[in-house]
Formats: C-alpha cells, sequence, structure tokens
C-alpha cells in the first residue's frame, strides 16, 4: 500500500466518523428533546451546540410559533421554558428519517424529516412533520456540534383519540 492509497483511506474513515458523530448528536437531541421536564439536563442538552450557535423555525408556521435565537444563552432559555415543574408535553417521541449528510473539512450540513406526535399538558394532542436543517461545527476536540438548527414545518394536525384503548388488530392464530 503506498502513501496516497493510505491517505484516501483515512479521509474516508474521518468522514464515516463524522457522518457517525453527527447521526448520534441529533439522535441524542431527539431523546433529550422526547423527555424535556423539570429533571431534563439541559447542560447535557446544551452540550450538543456550538458555543456561537443559532437554532430557529423557518418558514411561515415555525418562523412566527419558535423565533430565532442567536445564541448559546438564548437556545438554553428557549428550552429552559419546556422544562418547567409542570411539563409541557405529557408524551413526545421525534423520529427522524431521510437522512443527508455532507462532510467537508471541519464543517457539515444535514437534513433529516422529522414526524414529531406530542400529547400536552392541556391534553391535546398533535402531529407534526418537519424538515430539518442542521449545519454542524467540528470542534478542536474533535467532536462535532449543532452550529445552526433549521426546522420548518411540512405538516401540523391536532390529533384525538391518540392513546386509544381499542384492541390492536391483530391475526387469530388456528
Amino acid at each position: 500500500m503506498n502513501d496516497m492509497d493510505l491517505t484516501a483511506i483515512l479521509a474516508r474513515l474521518n468522514k464515516l466518523e463524522a457522518e457517525s458523530a453527527i447521526r448520534n448528536c441529533i439522535n441524542r437531541y431527539m431523546e433529550i428533546c422526547d423527555a424535556l421536564d423539570a429533571n431534563t439536563d439541559l447542560n447535557e442538552l446544551m452540550d450538543l451546540f456550538d458555543s456561537n450557535s443559532i437554532w430557529e423555525g423557518i418558514g411561515e408556521k415555525y418562523a412566527k410559533s419558535f423565533g430565532r435565537y442567536e445564541s448559546w444563552q438564548a437556545i438554553y432559555d428557549m428550552f429552559k421554558s419546556y422544562t418547567q415543574k409542570e411539563s409541557h408535553f405529557v408524551m413526545n417521541a421525534h423520529f427522524v428519517s431521510s437522512e443527508q449528510i455532507y462532510v467537508e473539512q471541519q464543517q457539515a450540513k444535514a437534513t433529516w424529516l422529522m414526524l414529531q406526535t406530542s400529547t400536552f399538558r392541556d391534553g391535546r394532542s398533535h402531529l407534526n412533520a418537519a424538515k430539518l436543517s442542521v449545519k454542524f461545527q467540528q470542534q478542536t476536540d474533535g467532536t462535532w456540534k449543532i452550529k445552526h438548527f433549521q426546522t420548518e414545518n411540512i405538516l401540523s394536525r391536532p390529533v384525538s383519540h391518540w392513546d386509544s384503548t381499542a384492541e390492536l388488530p391483530v391475526p387469530t392464530q388456528n
């Protein structure tokens, strides 16, 4: 094996490791957001963000609902509003798919489609779909953190009978 082959292999390995770290970062973000309540360690959530990060809702619905937060502290304060003693969410689950990750040296751009199912403290439930566009920055310690998080609503529907007690239809066994 010559040096050129080794350089190409190491570059490919670095790209794969970056993609894996980015995927783990967004999945941990979703996992923490699924359980936002008074017991949530916001420092763990905020450790996923670069020190100079932006979080924003874009498009007509999410720009109005969420707005834009242009600093680590502003993002922290926004998430803090979801962690009151009486939790905003009774149930919250995020599902991401259709992943695209593009790594260029110490920066990356990624997109996902996200489905969010939520029941709120006031008893209402919602089904939302959004396009996530997220920029990541590799830190000096090699970790990848969120630099600019954007969420844009695709679909938003109230849902009734969310957690029905109806029996699940399954085939009968002979």
